[in-house]
C-alpha cells in the first residue's frame, strides 16, 4: 500500500529482498545420435528429441525387428550407456541413407528450411526447451572415429581472372566426387588474390572452384588437394558444445598408436575427450567390436551420480565389455607402456587391471588450463548452475542490498561446493572498478566469481633410496 494512503487497521508488507540458495545444474544427461532403421518410427520419429530416463524397456524400441541382429548404431550404444548406468539420455535418430555419405549429412543434419526444425546433431540444440534437460555428454558412436580424405587447400593461382566484384566472398564447388566442402576466395582490384578452405568435407575426387556465382570473377584457375582432414561430426559438434557447456566422447580410429595421435592432434578444443581403440561386447554369442565412447559417456553419468561431476572418470571400471579392438599394454611406472604413450598425446584408452579401465584424464585442449576433464567440467557445471540461479536477479533494482544478495547466494554456493570436496575455495565479490555509476545508469552490474576446482592426481611420485641408517635395529 503506498505510505500516502489511509488505512485504519493492520497491514503486511512483504519483503523478498535476501540471497537465494543456488542449485546444481544436472550434469549427467548424455545426448546421443545415430542410426537405427528398426526403430518404433511413433516412439522415436526422425531428427526429434527423445528423452530415455534408465529404462531398458524405453531403449527396446529402438530395434523392434525379430532378428538377432541389430541395425544401425543406436541399439547396441545405448545398451552399452546402460551397462554403466541408468543414465538419462536424449536419443535423436536420424535416417539411414542410401550410401555412407547420405547417412553422414544426416547426421551432421542442421536446421529444415521449411521448418526451421533442427536436425541431426544439432537436434540437441532443442533439448532444454522441449525436454527440459541439456545434453552434457555428446557422442555420436560410429560417425566420430575416421579421418576422411577432404579438400585441404589449394595449389598455386595460374590465371587470377577479370571483372570480378571486390571483396572477400563465399566459395562454390563444382565436378568432384563427395560434398561437404567450403571455404571463401577474395578478389582485389578484379583478380583473384586467395582461396581459403573452411571445411574439408569428403570426397574421393577433387572439385573444382567456381568463381563466378558469386563475385563475376572470369577466367580464375587454380586447383584442389584433397588430404585427410578433421573428423566432419565432431567438427561440427564442437560448436554446439560449446553453446552447451558440453564435452564430447570422440572415438580414435581404431586402427594404430600413429592414426590415434594423428586424429588427436586434428582438434585443440577442451570440448573433445578421445578414446581409443574400441572395446569388444559380446552380442548374441558372438564377440563384437563396437565404439568406446557409449561405455565412456555412460561411465561419466555413473561417476557423476556416485561421486561428483568434479571427479575424473579414469582409473574407473567399464561395465559390459570383454575386451579392447586392441592389446594396450600397461604398468604403473612404465612411460614406454602403449597407455603411457597414448596418454601423453592426450588420447585415453582402455586398461585391463583388475578389470577393463578407462585410462586418461585429459582432453585435447591446446590451452593447458583445461587439460583435465574434470576440470572443463567442474567449471562448466559451476558456471551453469549460477547462471540458472540468478533469474530472479534481472530488472530488479541495482541497490547496495540486491548487491549484497547475490554476492551472499554465489558465496553460500561455493561454501557448499567447498564443503564437498567440489572446490578447494572461491570467492564471489561486486567488482568496484567495473560498477561505476555509469554502468549501473545502463543496467550493467558486474560480479568477479573466482575459484580453485581440484585437480587429479595423474603423477605420483615416490622418492625410494637405500639406506643403511635401520641396520642398528637389529642387535
Amino acid at each position: 500500500m503506498a505510505a500516502a494512503q489511509f488505512l485504519h487497521g493492520v497491514e503486511v508488507i512483504e519483503i523478498d529482498d535476501g540471497p537465494r540458495p543456488v542449485r546444481t545444474v544436472r550434469s549427467s544427461v548424455i545426448g546421443i545420435v545415430g542410426t537405427a532403421p528398426d526403430a518404433d518410427p511413433l516412439a522415436f520419429p526422425l531428427n526429434k528429441r527423445v528423452l530415455i530416463a534408465g529404462s531398458r524397456g524405453e531403449a527396446a524400441k529402438l530395434d523392434v525387428s525379430t532378428g538377432q541382429t541389430r541395425a544401425g548404431t543406436l541399439p547396441n550404444a545405448v545398451d552399452l550407456i546402460l551397462d554403466q548406468i541408468g543414465a538419462v539420455v536424449v536419443v535423436v535418430r536420424v535416417e539411414e541413407g542410401v550410401d555412407e555419405m547420405a547417412t553422414l549429412a544426416n547426421i551432421l543434419g542442421g536446421v529444415d528450411g521449411e521448418t526451421g526444425e533442427y536436425e541431426g546433431v544439432h537436434a540437441f540444440l532443442g533439448a532444454k526447451s522441449e525436454l527440459g534437460v541439456q545434453p552434457r555428454v555428446l557422442i555420436a558412436p560410429g560417425f566420430t572415429s575416421h579421418r576422411p580424405q577432404g579438400v585441404i587447400g589449394r595449389g598455386p593461382i595460374s590465371n587470377q581472372g577479370s571483372g570480378g566484384t571486390d571483396g572477400s566472398f563465399p566459395l562454390a564447388f563444382t565436378g568432384g566426387t563427395g560434398e561437404g566442402a567450403a571455404g571463401t576466395f577474395t578478389v582485389t582490384d578484379g583478380k583473384l588474390v586467395n582461396v581459403t578452405i573452411t571445411r574439408g568435407g569428403r570426397y574421393t575426387v577433387a572439385p573444382s572452384p567456381d568463381f563466378s556465382a558469386s563475385a563475376g570473377l572470369v577466367g580464375a584457375v587454380t586447383t584442389l588437394a584433397l588430404g585427410a582432414v578433421a573428423n566432419p561430426v565432431v567438427a561440427e559438434l564442437v560448436g554446439i558444445a560449446e553453446r552447451l557447456k558440453a564435452v564430447i566422447v570422440a572415438d580414435g580410429p581404431n586402427t594404430t598408436d600413429t592414426a590415434a595421435i594423428q586424429y588427436a592432434n586434428d582438434f585443440g578444443s577442451r570440448r573433445v575427450y578421445m578414446v581409443d581403440p574400441g572395446v569388444k561386447v559380446a552380442r548374441g554369442g558372438n564377440i563384437v567390436i563396437e565404439p568406446a565412447s557409449s561405455a565412456v559417456a555412460g561411465l561419466i553419468a555413473k561417476i557423476d551420480n556416485d561421486r561428483g561431476f568434479w571427479w575424473s572418470p579414469s582409473n574407473q571400471n567399464i561395465n559390459g565389455i570383454v575386451g579392447t579392438a586392441r592389446a594396450v599394454d600397461f604398468a604403473l611406472g612404465d612411460a614406454s607402456s602403449r597407455a603411457n604413450l597414448l596418454n601423453e598425446q592426450n588420447v585415453a584408452t582402455i586398461i585391463n587391471e583388475d578389470g577393463f579401465r578407462l585410462w586418461g584424464n585429459r582432453t585435447l585442449s591446446s590451452d593447458p588450463k583445461f587439460a583435465f576433464l574434470s576440470v572443463v567440467r567442474t567449471a562448466d557445471i559451476i558456471n551453469d548452475s549460477i547462471l540458472a540461479a540468478h533469474m530472479w536477479a534481472v530488472d530488479r533494482n541495482i541497490t547496495k542490498t540486491y548487491i549484497d544478495d547475490v554476492e551472499e547466494s554465489v558465496n553460500a554456493y561455493i561454501r557448499s561446493l567447498v564443503a564437498m570436496g567440489a572446490l578447494i575455495g572461491g570467492h564471489c565479490r561486486a567488482d568496484p572498478d567495473l560498477n561505476s555509476p555509469a554502468s549501473i545508469a545502463e543496467g550493467k552490474v558486474w560480479f568477479n566469481v573466482d575459484f580453485t576446482p581440484p585437480y587429479p592426481a595423474e603423477h605420483i611420485i615416490f622418492r625410494s633410496r637405500i639406506v643403511n641408517d635401520y641396520l642398528e635395529d637389529i642387535v
